[in-house]
């Protein structure tokens, strides 16, 4: 959701609509469809799932919390996001929304072996958390390439609940990511437009002032910069590697072989 003083258009971006989200501004809306559902689809069909969920239940801890204290374990002296090195995934499990409002992609994975321990289940699971913060950072740029100037992230909902989803977000896209002091931060939208509607603040604006609080700001790690860029590199050309197979595949590839083209 970026907003701004003058209307933006963006391909494959919804809007700009005015006055949308805060009065008096223009508000676009790009987006990553059913992300929470894809890290869940990844996690349960992984042949060590039952094992996850056992030591989990055993810790009193949820699935995705054991599973970032398990690649903490695994990284050893390295930044736990160079683990994916050679693990990449394009996240269009069902079609993209943003930036390319392309139903028709799919997800990729590439980098697969023959493991199946909780070792190799939480990597892929780092990789599909990666994968949706090259996402977003792919839409960010679409913005960006359209007029808007972003610079910050500000993180809601159920995933920003999640301390890797959150780090990988501010090392991928190189922006600090801040989060709500009250962590059901969409609720406090909901308070913030019903205390505005009652008549105790006179505007939105003054009540997102009164009412919303800044908890936690996380930093991206510059020092990792050169492989998040990388790896994004990987991610844009999953792309077009999917787009020649599906010409191939629907006859419309053209192919030049012992001549110049």
């Amino acid at each position: 959701m970026g907003i701004s003083k003058d209307p933006i258009f963006v391909p494959g971006v919804w809007g700009p609509y005015f006055s949308a989200m805060v009065p008096g501004f223009w508000l676009n809306e790009g987006g990553q469809s059913v992300t929470g559902k894809l890290i869940d689809h990844v996690v349960q069909g992984h042949p060590a799932f039952p094992e996850l969920q056992a030591k989990a239940t055993a810790r009193c801890q949820s699935m995705y919390a054991y599973l970032n204290s398990h690649l903490d374990l695994i990284k050893k002296a390295q930044p736990v996001g160079f683990l994916t090195v050679d693990l990449h995934v394009w996240p269009d499990f069902h079609g993209n929304r943003s930036p390319l409002a392309d139903l028709t992609l799919k997800g990729m994975v590439t980098g697969l072996t023959l493991s199946q321990d909780l070792d190799d289940l939480a990597i892929l699971y780092l990789a599909t958390v990666q994968a949706i913060a090259f996402g977003t950072r792919f839409i960010i740029e679409a913005m960006e390439a359209a007029g808007h100037s972003l610079s910050t992230l500000f993180l809601c909902g159920g995933l920003s609940k999640n301390p890797l989803f959150v780090q990988m977000h501010a090392d991928i896209t190189g922006m600090p990511v801040v989060l709500s002091q009250e962590v059901e931060s969409v609720l406090v939208g909901a308070a913030i437009l019903g205390a505005c509607a009652s008549g105790d603040f006179p505007s939105v604006q003054e009540a997102m002032a009164r009412m919303s609080k800044v908890g936690k700001v996380v930093f991206p790690r510059h020092e990792d910069k050169k492989y998040y860029d990388r790896k994004y590199q990987v991610f844009l050309k999953m792309l077009e590697h999917q787009r020649e197979y599906a010409a191939i595949m629907t006859g419309t590839w053209t192919t030049f072989v012992g001549a110049d083209p």
